[in-house]
Parts: structure tokens; sequence; C-alpha cells
């Protein structure tokens, strides 16, 4: 979904200064994963006679899948997670890297900017995928005994793994639980226009296609247009 651009960041600290550390959502923002969701979902529906709609499900994306049952009132059906899970992993090679974003993370790798992952879904699906872009990642941060976002654990720990300080870190993420997660953290936010949600007010820094990353990272400024 494409969402106006707005050049004020979460925490109002104007053009975003060039980060040491890029931490990165990655349903929505690396992979378009949205097809594998649905066709786990379908399997959900189909094999368990579950009558939520994926739209319901869709609308929590970004926080941990076990949480997602719970807001839907699921959590007591029997073997739901792993009929998701199985399902999904057998599905992934539906998932595509965004169009540009491997090129844009490549770019970024080059200057020196590291790069990190902070997402709900478990290491075991998630590294796969990553393999996929083809560029190093720092640190990888799945929920564990972490609590999952919005809480900020998952994106301190990388921070911790990374050795970087908040200040010097940014989070790129596409859902308003991601913004969240990163205002409790003391991150800055940059918003994926290009993935499944919106952002929450106050208007984050918002980028409509992968390549405006470099431009935003590499100089500190975004290009504002209609």
């Amino acid at each position: 979904m494409a969402v106006a651009h707005a050049l004020a960041s979460t925490h109002s600290q104007g053009p975003l200064a060039s980060p040491e550390l890029l931490l990165f959502d990655l349903d929505g923002v690396l992979m378009d994963t949205l097809p594998v969701m649905k066709s786990a979902w379908a399997e959900v529906q189909s094999e368990l006679g579950v009558q939520v709609p994926f739209e319901a499900y869709a609308e929590h994306l970004g926080r941990p899948f076990a949480d997602i049952l719970v807001l839907l009132g699921l959590e007591g059906i029997k073997g739901l997670a792993g009929t998701y899970i199985a399902a999904s992993t057998r599905n992934s090679h539906l998932a595509r890297p965004f169009p540009g974003i491997k090129e844009a993370l490549h770019t970024i790798a080059g200057r020196g900017c590291r790069l990190g992952v902070v997402t709900s879904k478990s290491a075991q699906r998630a590294s796969p995928l990553l393999e996929r872009l083809g560029v190093p990642f720092c640190a990888l941060r799945t929920p564990g005994p972490e609590r999952g976002k919005p809480s900020p654990d998952t994106l301190l720990m990388a921070l911790v793994d990374a050795g970087t300080d908040p200040a010097d870190a940014c989070y790129v993420g596409d859902m308003a639980v991601d913004q969240e997660a990163a205002r409790r953290a003391g991150l800055r936010y940059v918003h994926a226009g290009w993935g499944y949600g919106a952002p929450a007010e106050p208007m984050p820094i918002v980028l409509r296609e992968p390549h405006e990353l470099v431009r935003l990272v590499c100089t500190g400024a975004a290009e504002s247009r209609a």
C-alpha cells in the first residue's frame, strides 16, 4: 500500500542521520510473504474448521503468532499453530523479495551500514528467507524468552548482539506495532510504505519504494513527493 511521505520522525528529530545499524522487519519489508500466510491460513480453515477470515488475522501482522491467536480467540484450538507453521514452511517458495530491496540492501551494506532483522517469525523460518537476499545480517532476533512486538525486547537484544546504541540505529517496519516497538526501544523508525500496514501518529518518515532507503540512510534525507 502506498502512503504519503512525511519527513517528521517518531521522535521529531528531523532528517535521519546515517545510522551505524539498520534493523528490518521481515514480512512486508524485506520479503512479500503474504501469499505464504494466505495459503497457510487457508489450510488452517480447511483442516480445522476455523471460520476467522484471513483479513482478521492480517490486521495483527507484526505480533508473535501466539499473541495473534489470543487476540482472535483461537488460542484453545489444538493443532492450529502446528498446522499453520507446517503449511508456511511447505509454501515458503511463494515468498518473494520486494522489488528493489536486494539492490538497496547491497548498496547500504557496501557503504558501511550494518544490517539486522527483528521479526515475529521464528528463526527456523526466517533464516532461509534471509539467505535468499544475499547480504550479511549481523543480528537476527525473534520472540523467545523475550517478549515479541510491540514490546521492545527483541529490538533491544538485537542492539546488544550488534554492540550498537539505540541512538546509532534505526528500525524499518510496516505495521503500527513495529513503530510502537521502536518507540519503546528508543529507536528511530522508518515506515516501509510498500508493506502491509499504515503508520500511527506521530507520523514517521514513510518511504514508498525500497530504493529510497539508500538515499535516506546514505545522505540523511528523504525526498518528499506527493
